[in-house]
């Protein structure tokens, strides 16, 4: 083209678009929790306990408690398994 355009026809325009948007984060698993509940989620999937996960993110362990339950709650779960289950379901 004059202007310096390019045309590509439906099938090259596809997959181009399919490269460019994949580096682009999709929303994120389970929408409904904070990052940092998410991140605890990931460390209860990762078999931590409440102590060891306040001392990897130098945290309360009563803070880890308060965010352990707004998971189980946001998740309508009961127990840690239960959260497992959610988080690995998510993709996390």
């Amino acid at each position: 083209m004059a202007e310096g355009g390019a045309v590509f026809g439906p099938a090259l325009a596809s997959r181009l678009v399919g490269y460019f948007s994949a580096g682009e984060r999709a929303e994120p698993a389970l929408p409904g929790l904070t990052p940092r509940e998410r991140e605890i989620l990931a460390l209860i999937a990762g078999h931590l306990t409440n102590p060891q996960i306040a001392a990897r993110l130098g945290l309360s362990q009563k803070t880890v408690r308060n965010h352990v339950s707004a998971v189980f709650t946001k998740l309508q779960v009961a127990d840690r398994a239960q959260a497992i289950m959610r988080a690995r379901e998510a993709g996390l």
